[in-house]
Formats: structure tokens, C-alpha cells, sequence
């Protein structure tokens, strides 16, 4: 079995694979994370899922309210786990993925001896020849090569996680094999598959309301943000406008500035607002109530995910593979996650939560709201840390950093304590810092307020 040396990531997602475009409208030592085997998740509260999300989940996923509030539950609960068990097998780990109904979390390694520590923090533990590390080295050599000449034919390239291996979408056969030799890329932990894929760009203080570039195009808002406690603003899309475009609010009247924007390589920017917009941590529901957002915690591959736009409303979909490379007619990105969600021109820079953890915003794809599509989100968490935005929360924000998953050596001290039962809203203090509960639920060994972003969020 490998053991590779490349750095670990800070963050680990799920891996989540959707074609998407920008449209544009013209106009363990212990898992700190996880806890005990054989407990189940903490329950999502009735009031904190929206119920507009709840009925878009049953449309497109089959799901009936209690069923999704349970996929959601399950779902957090198996993000924080996947973080631990990331942080804690380090050069083996080799991905995290859920599936079937109950949203069973499959986490693999490369080292037979961490079978047991992974069934131990409860998830189920997979054996497989490669690192994650070693497959996104790889990766990473596609993407270096398509920074200097975009890939022909090639429109999607990522790490597959329940494969264990780097599949390439091309037109041909040859196409895939040509961009794998321009790359120098190791091709032995490479598939070459075949695809029809055209994803572009959707371009057309709420997250999910339409807004307007320069009186002509259109997208839509992702997620109100703060900078330095006293900037509003919005996260969007980088292919929405370039530094300097000024922007008018789904009323028609002057909103903002557009004070940072990537595209290509990545697909990001944030809007400064003026002070006659107020930023709320609401997704648009579209006539069934808005989505309160009370943080940022990443799903991972497998999860549920739902798509708020200011074109098609409300979508939802499963997250299909994280660190995707897409190749629209403007150039490659990369870091973004592929989705079975659809969208359509206009829904671009759009929200994309689970649950009420918000995702990141909407780039681009393929296919449309009629016939079904793949779509593709930028992670909200690297689009706040590149611009040192705030996610503005029902808490009233949420660090840009993830917090450690590793057990401290000796247990802070606090008020927080295990067999406690908390009320959504209830105050602790835990290692000198206070927490905001964010779901109702008896506090576990190993659920710890500093451990477990989907239940507790630092204030």
C-alpha cells in the first residue's frame, strides 16, 4: 500500500461532480468529530429546514419531509466524521463519499491498519491502492497544463473517489489522451471516458435573488457576506463581472460595486453593497419560505444539495465529486464541485446549501431545468478566505477557517458537559471560548463545541 508525501489539505469536502456554465443573461488518535459507533446523528430541527427546501428535496429526490430531515441530519453528521478521520489517518487517507438512504458514510484508506479505527469512529472502512493525495497530484498536473492552452474536447476532469481514480471527460477518446500526454501526467490512475458534455457559464442582501451588471446582464446573489465587521456586500460569481462593475439589486435600484473577481481558474468575486442594502443570512425560497443560513460546514460526495436561482428557483440534487476542472469556452477552473443539480442562464452565482450549511456559489454546466443537467458550484469557504469576507450567519457569522477536528491532549475546561440536552440557540463556554448551539441535541463524548461545526458555532 502507498503512503504518500504530498501535503494534506486543511479542508476535506465530498467529492462532487456536475457540469455546470456560467449563464449568462445578455441584458484519531480519537475523531474528535465523530460520535460514539452506533449512535445516531443529532436531530435537525423542524424549524431550521425551510419549506421550500423540504418540497424541493421530495421533487427531486423523492424525499418526504421527515425523510429529508434525516438525510440532512445523518449527512452533517457524517461531514464532521469525514473531517476528523481525514485530519487523523493523514497520508493514507484516500476520500469520503455517503450513500443509500441512510446516507452511510464510506471513508477509504490506503492502509489496511486504519481499517479499525475507521469502523470505530462509525463509518465503513474501504481499502484502496491509492492516496487522495497521490490522485490530486495528478489532478494537479492537468491543471497546471491547462492553465497554459485549455484543453480541446476535453470539457471536465476530477478525482473519483469511490473509483479511486482521475476520470477524464473528453469528446474522443484521442482528446483524453492527448491532454494526458500534454500534461506529463501519470496515466496508469487515469480514466479516459467518453462525453458529450458543453458546459458554459450561467450568468444571468438574499442569497439566490437576481441582480444586474451594468444595467444589462443578470446573475444571482450567492451568499450575504461582511468584510472587516463593517462592509456589506454579496458572494457571486467571478464570470458575473470584473472588478469595478457596478450592479443594480432584483429592485432595479443601484446596489454595489463588484470588489473582487476570478475567472478563469477559479469562478469568484464578492460585491460591496451600499447602505441602502442590508445583509441577511436567507436564501430565497421562492414562495416557500426563506432557507436561514447558520454556517459553512462542507458536504461530502454523495450528500444532498439544493440550488437557489433567480431563472429556475428552487433544485435540488446530490453532490457528485469535490476539486472538479471544467473547461467552458472561456477558459478552465478548478476547486469546483460537481452536482446532479440542474440550472439555467441567470442562475449563475446562485446559492448552493445543504441543509442550512451554505455550499458555495453557482458556476456553470450543462443541460437545463427541463430535461435535467450537471451543474457546478465554487465552495463558499476558499471564496471567503481568498477575499476575507465573513459569511453572515443566524449566528452572525462563521470563521472562514475550519476549526481543528483533533482532540485536544487534555480536555478544556467549560460549561459545555456530555448527557447535557441543548435548545437550538443555547450559550456554552469551551476552552475560553462561548458557542451558539445551531440544531437541538444531547451532547456526546466526542461532540464537542470546538469539533463539531454542525452543531455548535463559536460567537
Amino acid at each position: 500500500m502507498e503512503r504518500a508525501t504530498l501535503r494534506r489539505r486543511a479542508l476535506v469536502a465530498g467529492t462532487a461532480t456536475v457540469a455546470v456554465g456560467a449563464l449568462a443573461v445578455a441584458g484519531l488518535t480519537g475523531v474528535a468529530s465523530a460520535g460514539p459507533a452506533g449512535t445516531t446523528a443529532p436531530p435537525v430541527s423542524a424549524d431550521s429546514l425551510s419549506p421550500g427546501l423540504l418540497a424541493a428535496m421530495e421533487r427531486d429526490l423523492g424525499l418526504d419531509a421527515d425523510e429529508a430531515r434525516s438525510r440532512i441530519a445523518q449527512e452533517q453528521r457524517a461531514a464532521a466524521l469525514a473531517a476528523g478521520l481525514e485530519k487523523s489517518l493523514g497520508a493514507s487517507f484516500a476520500g469520503a463519499r455517503v450513500s443509500g438512504e441512510k446516507a452511510t458514510l464510506t471513508v477509504s484508506t490506503t492502509d489496511a491498519s486504519e481499517t479499525a479505527r475507521i469502523t470505530g469512529a462509525g463509518a465503513r472502512a474501504e481499502v484502496v491502492g491509492h492516496s487522495l493525495d497521490r490522485l490530486e497530484g495528478v489532478k494537479k498536473s492537468l491543471d497546471k497544463a491547462a492553465l497554459k492552452k485549455a484543453p480541446a474536447d476535453v470539457p471536465v476532469w476530477y478525482v473519483d473517489v469511490a473509483a479511486n481514480r482521475v476520470v477524464v471527460n473528453a469528446a474522443t477518446t484521442a482528446a483524453g489522451t492527448a491532454f494526458l500526454k500534454a500534461a506529463k501526467a501519470d496515466a496508469s490512475l487515469v480514466t479516459v471516458a467518453r462525453s458529450a458534455e458543453q458546459p458554459r457559464t450561467f450568468a444571468d442582501i438574499r442569497g439566490g435573488d437576481a441582480y444586474y451588471m451594468n444595467g444589462s446582464g443578470r446573475c444571482s446573489v450567492g451568499f450575504s457576506v461582511t468584510r472587516g465587521g463593517t462592509q456589506n456586500g454579496f458572494a457571486t460569481a467571478g464570470h458575473c463581472g470584473r472588478v469595478g462593475t457596478t450592479t443594480n439589486g432584483v429592485n432595479q435600484q443601484a446596489q454595489g460595486t463588484f470588489q473582487g473577481s476570478t475567472f478563469p481558474g477559479r469562478d469568484i468575486a464578492w460585491v460591496a453593497t451600499n447602505a441602502n442594502w442590508t445583509p441577511r443570512p436567507l436564501v430565497n425560497g421562492y414562495g416557500r419560505g426563506d432557507v436561514t443560513v447558520a454556517g459553512s460546514t462542507a458536504a461530502v460526495v454523495g450528500a444532498s444539495v439544493c440550488r437557489s436561482g433567480s431563472t429556475t428557483g428552487w433544485h435540488c440534487g446530490t453532490i457528485q465529486q469535490l476539486n472538479t476542472s471544467v473547461t467552458y469556452p472561456e477558459g478552465t477552473i478548478s476547486g469546483v464541485t460537481r452536482t446532479s443539480v440542474c440550472a439555467e442562464p441567470g442562475d449563475s452565482g446562485g446559492s448552493y446549501i445543504s441543509g442550512n450549511q451554505a455550499q458555495g456559489v453557482t458556476s456553470g454546466g450543462s443541460g437545463n431545468c427541463s430535461s435535467g443537467g450537471t451543474t457546478y458550484f465554487q465552495p463558499i469557504n476558499p471564496l471567503l478566505q481568498a477575499y476575507g469576507l465573513t459569511l453572515v450567519t443566524s449566528g452572525g457569522g462563521t470563521p472562514t477557517d475550519p476549526p481543528t477536528t483533533t482532540p485536544p491532549t487534555t480536555p478544556p475546561g467549560g460549561t459545555w458537559a456530555v448527557g447535557t440536552a441543548y435548545a437550538a440557540g443555547a450559550t456554552v463556554t469551551y476552552g475560553g471560548a462561548t458557542y451558539r448551539c445551531l440544531q437541538a441535541h444531547t451532547a456526546q463524548p466526542g461532540w464537542t463545541p470546538a469539533d463539531v461545526p454542525a452543531l455548535w458555532q463559536r460567537v
